[in-house]
């Protein structure tokens, strides 16, 4: 069975850090994109970052610029969002998803896990 399955989420103070992984299982993603997006409650999926295959090139929502930063070990085929100074409306389901097409289109993204709560109190 394929699965991107995240982990890492969880409830920290406004000013922390979390670092979210995402690890495939039943395939190889290796030449994916790969790519984070969030969902607040009662709000549209949102996009956050998004990193070419061999992480020659990265997208950052203008929201988490400077505070986020997303990265991938092939070796492991697994993809990580550092999120740094979190803020209160980064509070949200966090979702890792994979793509064959272009790396910043992450709405076409084939591949996506189940999410990882992150909750960021003020």
């Amino acid at each position: 069975q394929v699965q991107l399955v995240e982990a890492g989420g969880g409830l920290v103070q406004a000013g922390g850090a979390l670092r979210l992984s995402c690890a495939a299982s039943g395939r190889t993603f290796n030449n994916y994109a790969k790519g984070w997006v969030r969902q607040a409650p009662g709000k549209e999926r949102e996009f956050v970052a998004a990193i070419s295959w061999n992480s020659g090139r990265t997208l950052y929502a203008d929201s988490v610029k400077g505070r986020f930063t997303i990265s991938r070990d092939n070796a492991k085929d697994t993809v990580y969002l550092q999120m740094n100074s979190l803020k209160p409306e980064d509070t949200a389901v966090y979702y890792c998803a994979a793509g064959s097409g272009n790396y910043y289109r992450t709405d076409e993204y084939e591949y996506w896990g189940r999410g990882t709560q992150v909750t960021v109190s003020s």
